[in-house]
């Protein structure tokens, strides 16, 4: 399939920026943007080539290693070429990694498994076990000169356990305590912060003057052995011995994997709370084909090996893009924008919209439908855009404006300003009470009947900015409920299960929960089975709907009126993302066809909307009012007075257990 336009300039505009923000972090040692957040747009470009081959490019940095000297060091051209190692991202990327290996090798291998730490990688050069050299990684073909600044680490040994000639691969890190003191010192000095621990080590051993890096808490774990004079080991594990018998520091924390499952239970042990027990930054781990002659079968690519593989912790910082800007409605009528994204996962969970807070905000960092936008997770719960990336802005979008009605909001819907502050509010007093009344309508037995949203629910949820139209209620996931108060494990798993099941809803019922004028159980029934899709009765004309015998003029032009509202339409749009609508079906014939029937009172097992519902489906009639037209009236506890006109009219009155006789079940 060919590129579109779009994909063609995406695809020139994200190489692009990922260009400038390599150079920023690889050779500047100044980043702009985290690392997780590069991380995504890199991984959208390797999507995009992947799906279209002709937008591969030979100076993408997808095809080739990032970084270059600086002109003030030293320059070293490596014995060995350097490589970085693709990375994966979730325990699928981790499988296919794994079937080719063993589909390539034709061997079932076991792994060896690393830390990935989070710094600068050191190429060290030994000659007759004396330390000559020490350079970066560079281009993979040419590093830079630090050595003067390696001497000054106390884990570096100037000298083996044995004169050996060696070149070893590894990684400076700062530790993380340090970092802290390091960013604290430098705030009192008035001198520009570092982004992180991996750019303060790469800063500190980049400098032309050592006692900069010798004031700074540097450390070193070698991992890998590019040469040796002696005869190499013969698996991942066994170089790791060979390294730390010469002297060298490893990290003590590697261990082997004879299987995936061994594989991420070392990641989850690693992901959670074991990473705050050291004092170094780690952002995922490393698997190596344990046995080097399979290494070395399996080779590399052009800028990776593939017998390992990086899979990194989820991103605390990801990209995605705007598709859209509603408004929430609190307590007291304030209303927040929120923004909905195109779902990504962040911190481990997948998340598909942001509030915005109020217009300031939006104006302050020229918020737009259709942006792409950084998002991470503030306190790992609630989502919030850290900034735009203009540089991949679509050319046609247009600054937000806070509108000045809305549906949310009672009366005529206005908006207003609260004098001195940046807060807009509904002008009629009540409106977050009528939007709770309509989602307890929409979630409730008639309608989706989703298990676990009663009222005091919905009231937390709005209260909390969570939800606020019934779209809202589709993107709620497990960790914003545990957050709640009141919310444990099982009641959150519970509700999310609940609302899970409600995506697969008829027609009729969809109809009742969206509160249009005049639509009811019976108007809905009689809507659903003459049009059959949301599609058609969204096109249908009043005429055609006026013309539908039980619906009339009043009723056809109210539903007509409420499919024509621009809101409406747009929140049907981002309600069919979310569900599967079923057709209903008229009984061609049934058990109750031609009948009229009154249900009143409170039945032992079904609530009045499964009643009414089941004789709609028999092919009868569910009428609100008893008339001398009704064929039989089934009663409840406490029926009330259609009960007492039944009898004075002679009507026939029958219980629940009857009732379902007379359906056939």
């Amino acid at each position: 399939m060919k590129a579109s336009k779009e994909s063609r300039e995406r695809a020139k505009r994200l190489r692009d920026l990922l260009a400038h923000h390599a150079q920023q972090y690889y050779t500047l040692d100044a980043p702009e943007i985290s690392d997780s957040a590069y991380d995504a747009l890199y991984r959208e470009l390797r999507e995009l080539e992947e799906r279209y081959p002709e937008l591969v490019h030979k100076g993408s940095v997808t095809k080739r290693i990032v970084g270059e000297a600086l002109p003030e060091l030293k320059k070293v051209r490596h014995a060995v070429p350097q490589w970085s190692f693709n990375d994966a991202f979730t325990e699928e990327d981790v499988r296919v990694f794994d079937e080719r290996v063993r589909k390539v090798s034709g061997t079932v291998p076991s792994y060896a498994l690393e830390l990935k730490i989070d710094g600068l990688k050191i190429v060290l050069t030994y000659e007759k076990g004396v330390l000559t050299t020490a350079a970066t990684r560079g281009d993979g073909v040419v590093g830079e000169d630090v050595t003067h600044n390696i001497r000054t680490i106390a884990s570096v040994p100037e000298r083996l356990s044995r004169a050996v000639n060696l070149v070893a691969e590894g990684e400076v890190y700062l530790t993380r305590s340090g970092f802290a003191k390091l960013n604290a010192l430098r705030k009192k000095l008035g001198e520009p912060l570092f982004a992180n621990p991996r750019n303060a080590a790469a800063g500190s051993i980049r400098q032309l003057d050592p006692n900069i890096a010798a004031e700074r808490p540097l450390g070193a774990f070698m991992y890998d052995v590019a040469v040796t004079s002696e005869t190499p080991p013969s698996t991942q594990s066994e170089e790791l011995g060979y390294l730390a018998e010469l002297g060298l520091p490893i990290n003590p924390e590697h261990s082997h994997a004879d299987s995936l499952g061994e594989v991420f239970a070392y990641w989850r042990k690693w992901k959670g709370s074991a990473r705050e027990k050291v004092d170094y930054q780690i952002d995922g781990i490393v698997l190596k084909v344990e046995s080097r002659a399979v290494q070395e079968m399996l080779g590399y690519t052009g800028k990776a090996p593939r017998f390992g593989i990086a899979y990194k912790f989820p991103p605390e910082q990801v990209q995605t893009i705007i598709e859209d800007i509603t408004l929430q409605v609190g307590r007291t009528g304030k209303l927040t924008p929120v923004a909905h994204l195109r779902p990504v996962a962040v911190a481990g969970t997948v998340v598909a919209r942001a509030t915005l807070h109020n217009e300031d905000f939006i104006r302050e960092k020229d918020i737009r439908i259709g942006d792409t936008v950084i998002l991470q997770k503030a306190g790992d719960i609630i989502p919030e855009i850290v900034s735009v990336i203009k540089e991949l802005r679509p050319t046609e979008t247009k600054p937000w404006t806070f509108p000045t009605h809305s549906p949310l909001c009672g009366g005529d819907g206005s908006i207003e300003r609260v004098p001195g502050e940046a807060a807009h509010r509904c002008s009629v007093a009540g409106s977050f009470e009528q939007q709770a009344r309509k989602l307890m309508h929409f979630a409730g037995k008639q309608a989706l009947d989703i298990e676990g949203m009663g009222k005091e629910t919905i009231k937390l949820l709005m209260e909390h900015d969570l939800i606020s139209d019934f779209d809202d209620i589709f993107e709620l996931t497990k960790d914003e409920l545990l957050a709640l108060e009141g919310f444990e494990e099982t009641k959150a798993k519970n509700l999310v299960e609940g609302i899970e099941a409600s995506r697969k809803v008829p027609l009729d019922r969809l109809l009742i929960g969206l509160s249009i004028p005049h639509v009811g159980g019976e108007t809905a029934f009689l809507l659903a089975t003459h049009f059959n899709s949301l599609a058609a009765l969204r096109a249908a004309s009043e005429e055609s709907l006026s013309n539908i015998d039980g619906i009339g003029p009043i009723i056809g032009s109210a539903v007509a009126e409420w499919f024509r509202d621009k809101n409406n339409r747009a929140l049907l749009a981002r309600l069919e993302k979310h569900l599967k609508v079923q057709r209903v079906a008229a009984p061609a014939k049934g058990p109750l066809a031609g009948q009229v029937v009154v249900i009143t009172g409170t039945l032992p097992t079904l609530s009045r909307g499964e009643a009414e519902t089941r004789v709609r489906h028999a092919g009868g009639k569910a009428s609100a009012s008893v008339s001398s037209k009704t064929s039989f009236v089934v009663a409840g506890e406490s029926p009330g007075t259609k009960y007492e006109k039944a009898r004075s009219l002679g009507i026939p009155i029958v219980n629940e257990a009857d009732f379902l006789k007379k359906l056939g079940t």
